[in-house]
């Protein structure tokens, strides 16, 4: 129901025009704090902290990553290995690259494990826990090439082919590298590797 006061117009509590009235009142109100909220955080957002910042401001940024050839990522380990065990680099470097092509989660078929294909009884000799951590692996494998190295007098194709078929096999073809075509080829690698050698990698 309509009433005038004055000039102007009101609504009496309950009636359809009041209803109407108050929506556009509360639509309004609505809008208006919607429009104050969504302004608020675009000012602020620029608005610096009040007060210094204590502590020193450290920032990191990565501009490149350079990816190591596999045959340089073990460098450092094998230059320890050798130093500890008196081998020339080059013939750790080169067992491990005929062995396992620098691949420390290597797996052969006959369950070698490593970038040295320790076999699973020689890790154990070598107390070798973890024989898929390059570390452990390498100086394992190094020891054991110090070994055979003195079994055959520094004869480093006797100590090669030892690695690759065993004592036993160089032994019982009386102190030859055995006739294994595979054996053969692994020596000759060893040694071409060996031989390929960059200048200054072996020192």
């Amino acid at each position: 129901m309509e009433r005038r006061v004055g000039d102007r117009r009101t609504y009496t509590r309950g009636t359809p025009d009041r209803r109407r009235y108050e929506r556009r009142r509360a639509r309004l109100r609505s809008l208006l704090f919607t429009s104050l909220a969504l302004a608020v955080p675009h000012h602020l957002k620029h608005t610096p902290l009040p007060g210094p910042v204590s502590g020193p401001r450290v920032s990191t940024a990565i501009h490149s990553i350079v990816a190591v050839p596999p045959e340089q990522a073990y460098e450092g380990l094998i230059r320890e290995a050798a130093a500890r065990y008196r081998l020339d680099p080059s013939l750790i470097r080169s067992v491990m690259a005929a062995e396992s092509a620098f691949d420390p989660s290597s797996v052969s078929r006959d369950g070698a494990l490593g970038l040295m294909q320790l076999m699973p009884h020689i890790a154990e000799a070598f107390g070798v826990e973890h024989p898929f951590d390059p570390r452990e692996n390498i100086m394992a494998g190094a020891q054991l090439l110090r070994e055979l190295l003195d079994q055959h007098h520094g004869d480093v194709a006797l100590a090669v082919a030892s690695y690759n078929a065993g004592p036993t096999a160089v032994a019982d073809y009386g102190g030859v590298v055995p006739p294994f075509a595979e054996t053969e080829g692994y020596v000759k690698r060893v040694r071409d590797l060996m031989a390929d050698a960059p200048p200054g990698t072996n020192d």
